[in-house]
């Protein structure tokens, strides 16, 4: 071989090893791991006066919350045209390559807020998984669109959701959660008499278990998986407080019960730090922290602290080393370190407003729900540092009037993917 070869295959080599390793998936709600982190590397410091620049602009997303999911450079998402709610497959460029139907919009007199599907797509191998809002759970074929199982939860599950905060008996403002795969399992939270959380074959829908002991409606937000002293937990907030349960049979491994329940809307999942465990919920109820203690084979959820710190409505909390990040009361930003509850800084009525955070490359990128504008800002418990910001530059037209910008942010492969109802924008951050 000679040394010329060698040297263009080594660079070949290097450079496939290089891009393999930039490159991350955000296969899900909130990345891969539902902990709003990308492990993404070498992006923009900073940006330019007007932004990052704009790779493209998908105009056709439809209206609704769904935030993208994106596998191999593919973005999954979901939104409601004339009514239907359709899962999208947009490929690298931004073209729609196909779309599939999993129901009617769910809507009802007097909802000024939303109207289309609030969840996000799930990705897992082959297969992508979506949720409509009325709760219709598709299962559909990555490549083609092609549905493989579809289930229609509150007519086969006995699904509820908790109608706190307004909307109809049962229903709410719809069903909101994303699901999360674990090895061959679909958990899911229909929620009901029949128990809050289940546990689907993935490839089939066949129902596996259902969470029997803990008979408490769906909340709005999304389960999350996590190892504690060993036992791998599905770790989900309810409206009582939290529970964490056995993910092979769907038996309650823990329960932490507040002192009085959260008297409105649940949508934050907790972010979790070893056997730690932080909830945020708007509306003034705030912050809980508490830790998950194992005696023998048995597990004890006991309360570390409870704060009207951080109560954040649905832009998601983020966790970077230990010190917890979000918006307080649609107020300020805040910083807490997890483990004593000490605030480090609130942004004290500065700089970007109440939005969705996400974390990488050592910052974090917020979403202003109100405004549409984008901020990078310092991921550090020293102060509040806005390091660059900027405003999309088109606002969608079909947002309902008590609507905002509430889907999350999403980051893969060096880009930054904001969605504003039927306006998907892609950034170049790297």
């Amino acid at each position: 071989m000679s040394s010329k070869y060698k040297l263009s295959l080594g660079f070949l080599v290097l450079f496939s090893a290089t891009s393999f390793l930039f490159a991350e998936d955000w296969a899900g709600f909130r990345g891969s791991d539902r902990s709003g982190h990308s492990k993404e590397s070498k992006l923009l410091a900073t940006w330019p006066k007007d932004g990052p620049k704009q790779a493209w602009l998908f105009k056709d997303c439809g209206t609704g919350y769904s935030s993208p999911a994106i596998v191999q450079n593919n973005i999954y998402i979901m939104g409601a045209r004339k009514g239907e709610e359709l899962l999208l497959k947009i490929d690298s460029t931004g073209k729609e390559l196909w779309n599939a139907k999993i129901g009617p919009v769910f809507d009802f007199k007097g909802n000024k807020w939303s109207g289309g599907p609030n969840g996000s797509p799930t990705v897992d191998d082959n297969l992508v998984f979506a949720l409509g809002s009325q709760g219709n759970l598709i299962c559909s074929d990555a490549k083609t669109g092609q549905i493989v199982w579809k289930k229609d939860l509150p007519k086969d599950l006995s699904a509820e959701v908790n109608p706190i905060g307004g909307g109809p008996e049962k229903f709410g403002w719809g069903y909101s959660w994303s699901p999360i795969v674990d090895g061959d399992k679909l958990i899911i939270v229909p929620g009901g008499s029949l128990g809050l959380l289940a546990a689907l074959n993935k490839k089939t829908g066949e129902p596996l278990w259902r969470s029997a002991d803990v008979k408490l409606q769906a909340p709005y937000a999304s389960p999350t998986l996590a190892t504690i002293d060993g036992q791998k937990t599905i770790v989900q907030i309810t409206q009582k407080g939290c529970v964490g349960v056995n993910p092979d049979d769907g038996k309650l491994l823990w329960e932490y019960k507040r002192e009085a329940e959260y008297h409105d809307v649940v949508c934050t999942s907790p972010v979790i730090s070893g056997n730690l465990i932080a909830t945020s919920v708007g509306f003034g109820d705030g912050m809980d922290c508490f830790k998950i203690e194992k005696s023998g084979s048995s597990f004890q959820a006991k309360q570390v602290y409870s704060k009207k710190e951080i109560a954040n409505d649905n832009g998601g909390i983020v966790l970077v080393g230990k010190h917890v990040y979000g918006f307080h009361m649609k107020r300020f930003w805040e910083c807490i370190d997890i483990e004593t509850g000490t605030v480090a800084w609130t942004s004290a009525r500065k700089g970007i407003t109440a939005g969705s955070v996400i974390a990488a490359d050592g910052r974090l990128y917020v979403l202003a729900e109100d405004s549409g504008e984008v901020a990078m800002l310092a991921a550090s418990p020293a102060g509040y540092k806005e390091i660059s910001k900027f405003k999309i530059p088109e606002l969608s037209t079909l947002r309902k009037d008590g609507g905002k910008l509430w889907a999350h942010p999403a980051i893969s492969d060096g880009k930054l993917f904001i969605r504003d109802q039927e306006l998907l924008y892609c950034f170049e951050i790297r």
